[in-house]
């Protein structure tokens, strides 16, 4: 029988290495489908709460926060774009791009959570492509709506939530709670509330580990 792992993901759409660790996951967990039955659940993290609702020029953004040259951005991009091919994704970013306040799209991750039938997972997904892959912008709620209805998520719902402040409260808790017990960079991947694997991990290293997992919970 195989064995049941919870397993939360703290994540943001804008973090490039959170759709690149999800998708190794996720190929590591259909190779492990006889051994384990996971239960996904997302949280939210926000790389960068502050962000002004016009968004900001990638390049600029990492310039100035990290101190990184033009150069070794665009290797940077190059060697992300590379890692999210190998696990079937499209990362079109270029000089062009932005980053934006991802906030209303984790309060709309939250609802997608309560209802349930892998919605969640769905729209991580839908959202990682529309910003990614589509270059678009995850603060616009259009653009949020339109990934909402995508994966079956009813439309007009999905738009009162967003008009109002419904989840605001619930998502600010969830981040303050992840970050009390530690997490402070993403992806953060935690199986059973005590094994942490943290960051973009290819399929390999996430199967090595679940596999190690499920063989010490297994019983006698």
């Amino acid at each position: 029988m195989p064995t049941a792992l919870k397993i939360d993901i703290v994540s943001d759409i804008s973090c490039p290495w959170c759709v690149i660790g999800l998708r190794g996951l996720e190929q590591a967990l259909e190779r492990t489908a006889d051994l384990i039955e996971p239960e996904l659940r997302f949280h939210p993290f926000e790389l960068n709460p502050s962000m002004a609702k016009e968004g900001e020029n990638l390049t600029e953004h990492v310039r100035r926060k990290y101190g990184r040259t033009l150069e070794q951005t665009e290797d940077t991009r190059t060697m992300i774009r590379e890692r999210a091919a190998e696990v079937g994704f499209a990362m079109n970013s270029g000089p062009e791009s932005r980053v934006y306040n991802t906030f209303d799209a984790h309060r709309l991750l939250y609802w997608a959570g309560t209802e349930g039938g892998g919605r969640q997972q769905a729209l991580e997904h839908a959202l990682f492509e529309a910003y990614f892959s589509e270059q678009r912008d995850p603060s616009d709620h259009a653009v949020l709506v339109e990934a909402a209805a995508r994966v079956g998520l009813d439309r007009a719902t999905a738009a009162d939530i967003l008009a109002s402040d419904r989840y605001a409260a619930e998502v600010r808790e969830a981040e303050h709670l992840w970050q009390r017990r530690g997490v402070n960079s993403v992806p953060a991947v935690i199986v059973n509330e005590r094994w942490l694997i943290s960051g973009g991990q290819p399929a390999d290293a996430f199967e090595q580990t679940l596999r190690s997992i499920a063989k010490e919970l297994a019983p006698a």
